[in-house]
C-alpha cells in the first residue's frame, strides 16, 4: 500500500500471542536493523541505515512490551534514554494492565554504567539492571542509590540468559523486547531463548567491519524460524519471524 501504516495498524500486526491456558509465559522478541550487507550498526550505531518506518514500528514494538532488555554497550553507544509515555497507546496498556511505558532492563555484568544519565534519574518506571550475583557491591549500591533496581540471574559475574528471561517474567514481565546489541542477542540465540526476530532489512550497503545483528560463538546447529509477516516502505522491508 502507498500510504503511511497507522499506528493501530502496527500495533494489530505486530500483538504479542495470546496467553496460553494457564497464564501468559515469557514471551522474548528482537527488534533489529541490518544493511543489505549485513551491517547492524554504521559507525557504531544503527540510526543511520534506520528510517521513519523503521522509527515507527521501534516505537509500537516498546509500546506493546512490558520491558525492554539493552545490553550496556548498546545503552553506551546508542544513548539509551527512558521510555517514554504514548498517548496513542495509553488506554490498550491500560487495557492490558500494564504500566504506562515499558522498563528498560540493562544487561550488565560490571555496572560500569554513567547513573548521571536520564535513564537512571527520571525514567517513569525504575530501571533495571540485571547482573550475576558476583557483581561487585559499590558498584551495585552505587545502581541502587542512583534509584536502579539491581535484579541478579545468575550465580556468577555475568548474567544467564535463561534465568533473566524466568526472572523478568517473575516480575510480572512476560512481554519481553530486546533491542540487543549484538553480542546480548548472540548470547539469547545461544541459551535458546528468542522466540520472535522483527528484522528490518534497509535498502542501504555499508561495507566496512560493522558487526552484524547477532555476534559470539556459533551455535551448533543453525535456529530454524518461520516468517509470519512481511511489510515494505520506501525499500525498506520489515520482517516478522517466529521459533519453528
Amino acid at each position: 500500500m502507498d500510504r503511511e501504516w497507522s499506528l493501530a495498524e502496527l500495533a494489530a500486526a505486530y500483538a504479542y500471542p495470546a496467553p496460553a491456558p494457564g497464564g501468559p509465559r515469557p514471551w522474548l522478541r528482537a527488534n533489529m536493523v541490518s544493511s543489505l550487507d549485513g551491517a547492524a550498526q554504521h559507525e557504531g550505531r544503527s540510526q543511520p541505515i534506520s528510517s521513519a518506518a523503521d522509527m515507527r514500528i521501534f516505537g509500537t514494538l516498546r509500546a506493546l512490551a512490558d520491558v525492554v532488555v539493552v545490553g550496556a554497550e548498546t545503552v553506551r553507544q546508542e544513548g539509551y534514554r527512558p521510555a517514554r509515555a504514548r498517548a496513542e497507546f495509553a488506554a490498550a496498556r491500560e487495557a492490558a494492565g500494564q504500566g504506562p511505558v515499558p522498563a528498560i532492563a540493562v544487561v550488565s555484568a560490571s555496572l560500569e554504567l554513567d547513573f548521571t544519565l536520564p535513564l537512571f534519574t527520571s525514567p517513569l518506571v525504575p530501571t533495571l539492571i540485571l547482573t550475576g550475583a558476583a557483581a561487585a557491591p559499590d558498584r551495585v549500591a552505587a545502581a541502587e542509590k542512583a534509584g536502579a533496581r539491581v535484579v541478579i540471574a545468575g550465580e556468577g559475574m555475568g548474567v544467564e540468559p535463561a534465568r533473566a528471561v524466568q526472572t523478568l517474567a517473575g516480575l510480572g514481565h512476560t512481554r519481553l523486547l530486546t533491542e540487543g546489541g549484538p553480542r546480548l542477542l548472540g548470547q539469547l540465540i545461544a541459551a535458546e531463548v528468542l522466540d520472535e526476530l522483527c528484522l528490518t532489512v534497509s535498502p542501504m550497503l555499508t561495507a566496512g567491519d560493522a558487526q552484524r545483528i547477532a555476534g559470539g560463538p556459533s551455535v551448533a546447529v543453525p535456529r530454524r524460524f518461520s516468517l509470519v509477516s512481511l511489510l515494505e516502505e520506501d525499500g525498506f522491508l520489515f520482517s516478522r519471524y517466529r521459533r519453528s
